[in-house]
């Protein structure tokens, strides 16, 4: 699905997204009769979406994590590493070696990143309930038009 215009929708993405969602609820719930050309019978299809694809922009609007400024990174959440470039005036992320395995030489390498050697090791994926936690400490947006 695109999003026509100049602009982001924003938080009123889910103006756009309703009419798919109803649609996707439809196909898991109830399905659709479709028709089998190698059986030549009708049988009741069932659907469910898996995953999506989208650009940063785009996976910030949709899970609400925002992709620029201290905290870009959806992995390392609070404890992003960033660098503001004082001439470029924009942050600038340093600190994804820890990625790598824990034997890449790029952990060692210097030169070719911030003149420092990779320690830390990746950060551990919130469990589910963790992230409904933080979930509940945030201030709930108001979606869609108002008027």
């Amino acid at each position: 699905m695109l999003i026509p215009g100049p602009k982001s929708p924003g938080k009123d993405i889910d103006v756009y997204l309703r009419p798919l969602i109803l649609e996707l609820k439809e196909l898991w719930n109830n399905g659709v009769d479709t028709w089998d050309a190698v059986t030549r019978k009708n049988f009741t299809l069932h659907a469910i979406l898996l995953w999506t694809i989208n650009d940063f922009p785009a996976y910030a609007m949709l899970s609400g994590w925002s992709t620029k400024g201290k905290f870009a990174c959806p992995y390392c959440h609070k404890d992003t590493e960033y660098l503001w470039l004082k001439h470029g005036r924009k942050h600038c992320y340093m600190g994804h070696r820890h990625f790598l395995p824990s034997n890449h030489a790029w952990h060692q390498n210097k030169v070719s990143f911030n003149n420092k050697v990779e320690t830390k090791e990746a950060p551990v994926p919130l469990t589910g309930a963790q992230v409904l936690e933080q979930y509940e400490s945030f201030e709930q947006v108001t979606f869609g038009k108002t008027a």
